[in-house]
């Protein structure tokens, strides 16, 4: 099962400061929802794991996160995969890119990609899609809040 998530958030923090954020195991690490471990295996690959809840399944997925198409401070491709054991596997893919707006404020766009199967594409494709966007949403949002929070503390 396949489905899209579009959507965009408006940053206050210059672009060199998002962009160092979207490079961050920590900063991603904290706002990818449910995320125990993230760590970096290259330059551009993480080990992930992540626990989530789709409707009433819940697994822990084991899986990678890879960045690609780097074009700092622009835009970059992240991508991921995992497996959740008899839950199933879900696996996706975000166009991210970022636009100056004056020098403090940014707007980061995304595209996604995401598909799952097993289990979980058996929930149905209206809990699925809902969920995969609220996932989405959330990340930006506390990715948001970290990146404008943190410049806050810098400034201050």
């Amino acid at each position: 099962m396949a489905m899209m998530i579009e959507g965009e958030e408006r940053i206050p923090a210059p672009v060199e400061a998002v962009w160092q954020a979207l490079n961050d195991p920590e900063v991603l690490k904290d706002c990818i929802p449910g995320c125990e471990a993230l760590e970096k295996t290259s330059d551009t690959q993480f080990a992930a794991t992540v626990s989530l809840k789709i409707g009433p399944i819940k697994a822990r997925f084991n899986g990678t996160v890879e960045l690609t198409n780097l074009d700092p401070p622009n835009s970059y491709t992240i991508s991921g995969e995992g497996k959740g054991g008899v839950a199933g596997f879900a696996k996706g893919a975000a166009d991210v890119s970022l636009k100056a707006v004056g020098g403090e404020t940014t707007i980061l766009a995304y595209q996604a990609k995401a598909e799952v199967g097993g289990k979980i594409a058996q929930l149905g494709s209206r809990l699925v899609q809902s969920t995969s966007k609220k996932l989405a949403a959330q990340f930006f949002a506390d990715f948001n809040a970290r990146v404008s929070g943190t410049e806050a503390e810098q400034n201050a």
